[in-house]
């Protein structure tokens, strides 16, 4: 269960938009590595078969958080890319990130997220905070035997964040 909470964290910050009005990746492969800075986690990589439909609903799904869970989600665009600050509350927990988002949807980008946490579920500390740095890029069409949602572990565990929104349960494929 723990993996699972953690690689829908994952994709949540993975994505590149937290709003609707943010543009939606290149259709295709994109390889995406996550450093958990000041964390014990080891960095994480992944594979994403996109295409704009599948791009929105991950957006908005995943990376864009309930609209009445967030207190406050303001996107800025600047020169370099976007900076998003927002406050969300899930159950118990509130969470206040900043992102800075730049390069190309059509090429490569990064996210730097600092995020702090109050609350949380039991045996889980009080208060805490992360740092997380992603770096994308795409690397050309999907491979063949992928749909639009697949998501790859470095692991080569496959499974389709579209079937995960729709609530039925992961098949994991090696």
């Amino acid at each position: 269960m723990r993996r699972y909470v953690m690689l829908l964290a994952v994709i949540a910050f993975a994505t590149p938009a937290h709003a609707l009005d943010l543009p939606t990746r290149k259709a295709g492969l994109w390889e995406l590595t996550m450093d958990f800075h000041n964390a014990r986690l080891p960095q994480r990589s992944m594979k994403q078969c996109t295409d704009a439909a599948s791009d929105k609903l991950m957006n908005m799904n995943f990376g864009g958080s309930d609209e009445h869970a967030c207190a406050k989600k303001d996107i800025v665009r600047n020169a370099e890319g976007f900076v998003i600050d927002s406050e969300c509350t899930f159950g118990a927990m509130t969470t206040t990130s900043h992102a800075v988002v730049t390069g190309s949807f059509d090429s490569n980008y990064a996210v730097d997220v600092t995020s702090t946490r109050k609350g949380g579920p039991p045996g889980m500390a009080p208060t805490g905070g992360s740092h997380m740095t992603i770096t994308a890029k795409w690397v050309g069409p999907c491979a063949a035997g992928q749909k639009p949602g697949d998501v790859t572990m470095a692991n080569g565990m496959t499974m389709n964040v579209l079937d995960l929104q729709k609530g039925r349960p992961p098949l994991p494929k090696r």
